[in-house]
């Protein structure tokens, strides 16, 4: 089996090159780009995960994963950065990333958690049925195949994270899940994720659906569920 194919996204040399050393090394195939429109332009369906800075010149790496996201690229990013403040790492989580490493970092650490989100792509537990396709409940309907949400005659585009959380949901109908709980099913071992994390990602999933937002209730004290009961009105009705 091809080893794993990287992109290392950052402007700076001397840490693409440090990166692409060791990475080489663990035996992953590694591309690199200088910015993040060089990355816009190189990345593919070959790439399995991108390392991406933060600071750039040019269009920053937030403002990179949020256009990959829009443009319905779900690869794995891993944010590299020297900003480490929690509001910056619920930014970079809010716009689709799957881990974050502050700089200056540990090159055992980072391929530490490269591995680590490439074995968990790998070892997804399979769906409850086998054989379904999609959840219907009222008018929505989750397709487990394409990972779009539908909402009536409208598609709508998910990041991993927030199709995941529906996911769990809307597969249990009416069951409470507490943000650790949510946590362990979606993040599973990334222990350094913030229970504000889940908030994040639900309120952005919840902006996506609009007027079936009400479908999400939130239990103070207690957590998330589906309330597969909720009535939706639109235009009027």
């Amino acid at each position: 089996m091809e080893a794993p194919k990287l992109l290392i996204v950052d402007d700076e040399e001397d840490i693409r090159e440090i990166l692409q050393f060791n990475l080489e090394n663990e035996g992953f195939l590694i591309d690199t780009a200088s910015s993040g429109e060089e990355a816009l332009e190189k990345i593919s369906p070959e790439h399995k995960l991108i390392l991406l800075d933060v600071m750039m010149g040019g269009i920053s790496g937030f403002r990179t994963a949020e256009k990959m996201r829009k443009d319905n690229i779900q690869t794995p990013i891993i944010f590299l950065t020297a900003k480490g403040s929690e509001n910056d790492m619920l930014t970079g989580f809010s716009v689709g990333a799957d881990d974050y490493i502050s700089k200056p970092f540990s090159i055992k650490e980072v391929i530490a958690r490269v591995k680590a989100i490439l074995r968990r792509g790998q070892e997804l537990a399979p769906p409850i049925d086998l054989q379904q396709e999609e959840i219907i409940i009222g008018r929505m309907k989750l397709n487990l195949i394409s990972k779009h949400l539908e909402l009536k005659d409208k598609t709508v585009v998910l990041t991993k994270k927030e199709f995941e959380i529906l996911s769990l949901l809307m597969h249990f109908p009416q069951r409470i899940f507490t943000r650790e709980e949510i946590l362990q099913n979606v993040w599973k071992d990334e222990s350094y994720v913030l229970e504000r994390t889940v908030d994040v990602h639900v309120a952005r999933l919840r902006k996506k659906m609009n007027e079936y937002s009400i479908y999400i209730t939130n239990r103070s004290g207690y957590g998330y569920s589906f309330n597969d009961t909720a009535r939706v009105y639109t235009n009027g009705k």
